[in-house]
C-alpha cells in the first residue's frame, strides 16, 4: 500500500532527493532541497509505500521509507503583492505512473497552498514533457508564457498557471469554479 503524507523530517530527504535526481532534467544540490523543505515544509508531500505486514516508521530512526511520489513547493508574494505558490518539483517512480498519484500530490499542495493564503500557483515545465503538461491542464493549470531556452539542456519551459481566486484570475484565464475555491478541486474530488 502506498499512503501520501505531509514532508515527515529529514529521514525522508534521501529518499526525496534519489526520486527527483532520476526524473527531473535539472540538477539540485542538497542545499536547493533544503531550501524548500525546510522553509516550507507543509507544502512537500511524500508517497510512501510499505511492504505487506511493515508498520510505517514511527519517527524515521528504524528505517528509511520507501519514497515512490513527492511534490516540493513554497509560496511568497509576488509583484503586485498577491500571494503566489510555486511547484518546484514534482516526481512520481516510474512503477507508479498512470494511478493518479502525481494528481493527488499536486491536489494536496495547492490545497496547503490555497488554504495558507496565495492567490494562485505556478510551475514550469519543459514543452517536450507532454505527461506533465497534461497532468496539470487537466488539473485546470493553463500556458501563461514560454520561456526560451530555460532549462540547462537548452529546452524552452511552459510556465503554466492556476488562479484560486476568480478577482485575480486575467477575464481569459477559464477559471470559473466558487469563488475562493481553487480551481484544481473540481478535478481532485
Amino acid at each position: 500500500p502506498v499512503s501520501l503524507q505531509p514532508y515527515g523530517g529529514e529521514y525522508q530527504l534521501q529518499g526525496i532527493m534519489d526520486l527527483i535526481s532520476v526524473d527531473l532534467s535539472e540538477p539540485y544540490s542538497i542545499f536547493t532541497y533544503r531550501y524548500f523543505i525546510n522553509n516550507w515544509p507543509q507544502l512537500c508531500y511524500v508517497a510512501v509505500q510499505q511492504q505487506e505486514g511493515e508498520a510505517p516508521p514511527r519517527d524515521g530512526a528504524d528505517a528509511a521509507p520507501r519514497i515512490v511520489g513527492t511534490i516540493v513547493c513554497k509560496q511568497d508574494t509576488h509583484r503586485g503583492g498577491a500571494m503566489r505558490g510555486y511547484i518546484a518539483m514534482l516526481a512520481v517512480h516510474h512503477s507508479m505512473r498512470k494511478r493518479g498519484m502525481g494528481s493527488k500530490l499536486v491536489q494536496l499542495a495547492v490545497r496547503a497552498m490555497h488554504a495558507g493564503g496565495c492567490d494562485e500557483a505556478v510551475l514550469e515545465t519543459e514543452v517536450t514533457n507532454i505527461g506533465a503538461l497534461r497532468l496539470y491542464e487537466g488539473l485546470g493549470f493553463v500556458r501563461d508564457k514560454r520561456l526560451h531556452k530555460y532549462y540547462l539542456n537548452g529546452n524552452d519551459a511552459f510556465r503554466l498557471k492556476v488562479w484560486f481566486n476568480i478577482g485575480t484570475a486575467p477575464e481569459d484565464a477559464g477559471v470559473g469554479q466558487g469563488a475562493g475555491e481553487p480551481e484544481v478541486a473540481s478535478a481532485i474530488e
